[in-house]
């Protein structure tokens, strides 16, 4: 049973780093640059598929959490790891996601919000999210034992 374990924590934090980027830092600005894409549209369509990114990465974080309860255990770094990941999510989910939702709203009734330091904040919290995750999985795969 351990091998399921180990190998979900190695797929799971992979499959969530090629979530981050493929949806987070490709499809986002490639999007505004399809022909006949609005503002307001490409507003709205970011806003579905960040959700939809917040809801899968919250899903594999509590599978990944339940699964370094099993055997065998995850250590204390790897508990550190996976606290970042929580606290990162819940920064993005909570705080950053909806002050952007607001922005966005603004921009789709057609007002100008003016400057703000927020989208700048939710790529480095991406960042910070897809650090992490790589520093877990590469943890992850050397605590591997080749038989």
């Amino acid at each position: 049973m351990s091998r399921l374990w180990i190998s979900l924590r190695i797929v799971l934090p992979a499959v969530w780093i090629g979530i981050i980027i493929g949806l987070s830092f490709i499809e986002t600005p490639l999007k505004f640059q399809a022909p006949g894409i609005t503002t307001p549209l490409g507003l709205g369509i970011g806003r579905l598929i960040f959700i939809a990114l917040s809801v899968a990465g919250w899903m594999i974080l509590v599978i990944l959490t339940l699964i370094a309860q099993a055997r065998p255990r995850e250590s204390k770094s790897g508990w550190m790891l996976i606290g970042a990941m929580w606290i990162i999510m819940a920064i993005e989910s909570f705080a950053l996601r909806p002050a952007l939702a607001a922005r966005s709203d603004v921009i789709i009734a057609g007002g100008d919000p003016g400057e703000s330091w927020l989208h700048y904040g939710y790529i480095v919290a991406e960042l910070l999210l897809l650090v992490t995750l790589a520093w877990y999985l590469v943890r992850v795969t050397r605590r591997i034992r080749v038989a």
